[in-house]
């Protein structure tokens, strides 16, 4: 796509000093961590948006009109889907029918999986054979997801944390390498070559967190909400259950009992409340228990400031707070 003052220029034959030769794609992305890999493959060659602004919650989330106007002028929509998101899908449709959309927990060879049922343990956290259903979840996914939202996300089917495998992250790059280039075929080569470089970071950060997590592996934790099967998964961590069993829905009384029972029978090293959210339930869950509680983890990095570094220190920071707790 090329501007009518680019246009006249070219068939004037006119130099204009400092304009680019073609347009980079509008770029729009839903999370923080999805903006981070968006922008190390755009390099500087020109900005991308994110809709969920700091501190804000990813699965209940209400745009400003400037958001819609950006999204409703974007080429390219880049999100990880209705399962994650269920405002973004219903945005979409109506302020930005005709944009080109790329759902990554839905991209070809994203490794997906589903949430683990209430008290399910690791070892059944990152069972393959939901990969095979991963597509029937998100033909209903999106609506179900997006009922539930209303009152609170309640966590079951398909897991849209995917950004938290490493794996799936190069993955993306690639991806979005491809839709950019798609959309601006003059800056295909800088494309591809911004993509392999951050898959190279990525690579080294997972050989650093794998090291830093190893010793760590067989002590079980507790966490606030089911967002960190990809990364428990893909570390070999032992998830012992999760306070809420929904992102906004408020732990009941018999599931904290029973929780609490499991502290001791699972040998629960440490609970781990989350950002946004309040503290005070995994207090209650350990007190008295020997317990630790542990510094807040923060899934989507919506805390942190954003961007093209943001998921690098997202993820070293699940891993340091983890590590420091369970390790301690």
């Amino acid at each position: 796509m090329r501007s009518p003052l680019l246009l006249a220029a070219l068939l004037g034959g006119t130099a204009l000093p400092g304009l680019a030769w073609a347009e980079v794609p509008k770029v729009v992305t839903d999370l923080p961590a999805v903006q981070s890999l968006a922008l190390q493959v755009m390099g500087d060659l020109g900005p991308v948006e994110v809709l969920l602004e700091q501190g804000a919650n990813a699965h209940s989330y209400q745009m400003k009109p400037s958001q819609a106007r950006a999204l409703e002028q974007a080429d390219l929509v880049l999100w990880v889907g209705a399962e994650m998101t269920p405002w973004l899908d219903r945005a979409i449709t109506s302020v930005a029918p005709d944009a080109h959309v790329l759902s990554l927990l839905h991209a070809e060879g994203t490794h997906r999986q589903d949430f683990a049922a209430p008290h399910d343990h690791e070892d059944e956290h990152g069972a393959d054979e939901h990969a095979a259903d991963a597509h029937d979840h998100a033909a209903e996914g999106a609506d179900a997801h997006g009922d539930e939202d209303e009152d609170g996300h309640v966590h079951a089917g398909l897991d849209p944390h995917a950004w938290l495998d490493p794996a799936n992250a190069e993955l993306w790059l690639g991806l979005i390498a491809d839709e950019f280039s798609r959309l601006d075929p003059e800056h295909a080569a800088t494309y591809a070559a911004n993509a392999a470089a951050a898959k190279a970071k990525i690579a080294t950060l997972d050989a650093t967190l794998t090291a830093e997590l190893a010793p760590v592996k067989d002590r079980p934790f507790v966490v606030f909400h089911a967002a960190y099967g990809y990364f428990a998964d893909h570390y070999g961590l032992k998830v012992a259950g999760a306070i809420a069993l929904g992102d906004a829905t408020d732990p009941g009384a018999a599931h904290l009992a029973e929780l609490r029972a499991d502290l001791t029978a699972d040998g629960v090293v440490c609970a781990f409340p989350e950002a946004q959210h309040d503290t005070r339930p995994a207090e209650r869950l350990i007190e008295g228990t020997g317990v630790k509680l542990g510094g807040a983890l923060d899934p989507s990095g919506s805390t942190l400031s954003y961007g093209a570094d943001l998921y690098e220190r997202l993820m070293q920071g699940l891993a340091d707070t983890i590590s420091g707790c369970l390790a301690g």
